[in-house]
């Protein structure tokens, strides 16, 4: 949907549902800026995951990455699920999504005191402040939407809830700061749970299926960005190009071979149903995580290849695959249903994925790994090639 400010009702509209089956439903600009500013946040917390990777504290990294990222995630998701069923496009919307984007934000210029130093403070208030403005748009459903209103009204009375809890916790003494992320994290889980139990809220497969499409392009354009500066860093610190090609190379034919297999299957085809859809709208979870990673993976490998670091080669080369790997499962998994050769894709991508995990060990890993997951596209293409001959 999308107005101008001259036509009637741009002002503010009645929130009411969306249909599910409503025509060329597609992301809107507003969307697609909510992307753009929300991978700000992505950069962030992949450029701390991979200094904390660097200094050799790779537990406390990984550790952090996955509490910031689900920051990033869950509050993408909560947007891009309202907007499917609520957007209105009128100036009310258009300003809460701002203030979200704001959120966006302060969570970015946060992420790196939370990943480095357990500091929670700033990433927080802006999680709190974009999940307040949910909240406020959550109340305007609630009432232009009486058949739903119960619903509205439990996702605003349970996120508003849970954010009072994440103040409350940076109160708390440090050594209660896991326990309390694991329990607030179950709580925001809990929440669509719970509010959709009675009435659901409707949504749109293609747009949904749009949304976390554009989300994991411009993740793993993030990743070439990264990997961009790490190179021109190591350049300007007197690295030799040539030492650098095989990464280069290798990094490239993965990041493009990823872009592919993700896009290489029809995600509005799953999306049957309320369940499935919340299964794989999940599972992205870990596909935008290690997208991320995989650009970190590389810049640290660059750095290390420049003699920056305080790792061992198959440390930082593991560093690398694992995200590659777990990027091929979860797409794996959460498409293969749809794939034109469900039994071969059954066999060839767990295949494909012990081959990444070995290439840790291999003489070039980063290019092994880029030629692994090019020559996964290209058999996938080949067999589905002889099976339309057949």
């Amino acid at each position: 949907m999308s107005a101008s400010s001259s036509s009637p009702g741009f002002w503010r509209r009645p929130m009411v549902a969306r249909r599910a089956d409503e025509q060329h439903r597609a992301s809107t600009m507003l969307e697609l800026f909510f992307d753009l500013c929300f991978v700000a946040a992505v950069a962030q917390a992949a450029s701390a995951f991979e200094h904390e990777l660097s200094a050799g504290r790779i537990g406390h990294g990984v550790l952090g990455y996955a509490m910031v990222f689900f920051a990033i995630w869950w509050a993408w998701m909560n947007f891009t699920w309202f907007a499917s069923a609520y957007d209105t496009d009128d100036v009310p919307y258009r300003l809460l999504t701002l203030v979200q984007i704001t959120g966006a934000l302060v969570l970015a210029a946060g992420a790196s005191e939370a990943l480095e130093h357990e500091d929670f403070t700033v990433i927080t208030w802006g999680y709190v402040i974009m999940r307040l403005a949910m909240v406020t748009q959550w109340l305007r459903a609630a009432r232009s939407d009486p058949d739903r209103r119960h619903t509205c009204l439990a996702y605003a009375a349970g996120i508003f809830v849970v954010q009072i809890g994440w103040v409350v916790r940076l109160a708390l003494p440090d050594s209660t700061g896991l326990v309390t992320f694991a329990i607030l994290v179950v709580a925001e889980i809990a929440v669509p749970a719970v509010a959709e139990r009675k009435t659901t809220t409707t949504w749109h497969p293609h747009h949904i299926a749009e949304r976390y499409g554009l989300f994991t392009l411009i993740v793993l354009g993030e990743s070439i960005t990264a990997a961009t500066g790490a190179v021109r860093t190591a350049l300007d610190t007197h690295a030799v190009l040539g030492d650098l090609a095989a990464l280069v190379a290798g990094g490239l034919l993965t990041v493009f071979a990823l872009w592919w297999l993700y896009f290489a299957q029809s995600a509005p085809q799953l999306l049957t149903g309320l369940r499935t859809a919340l299964l794989w709208g999940y599972g992205h979870y870990l596909v935008f995580a290690s997208a991320a990673a995989v650009g970190a993976g590389l810049a640290l490998n660059v750095a290390h290849t420049a003699g920056h670091g305080h790792i061992s080669d198959r440390t930082a080369a593991a560093v690398y695959t694992v995200p590659v790997a777990v990027f091929i499962t979860l797409v794996w998994l959460l498409h293969h249903r749809s794939a034109d050769l469900r039994r071969t894709a059954d066999v060839l991508h767990p295949v494909a994925v012990l081959a990444v995990l070995a290439a840790t060990f291999a003489p070039s890993p980063i290019l092994t790994t880029g030629v692994i997951a090019a020559l996964l596209i290209a058999t996938t293409l080949f067999l589905a090639s002889r099976r339309r001959q057949d």
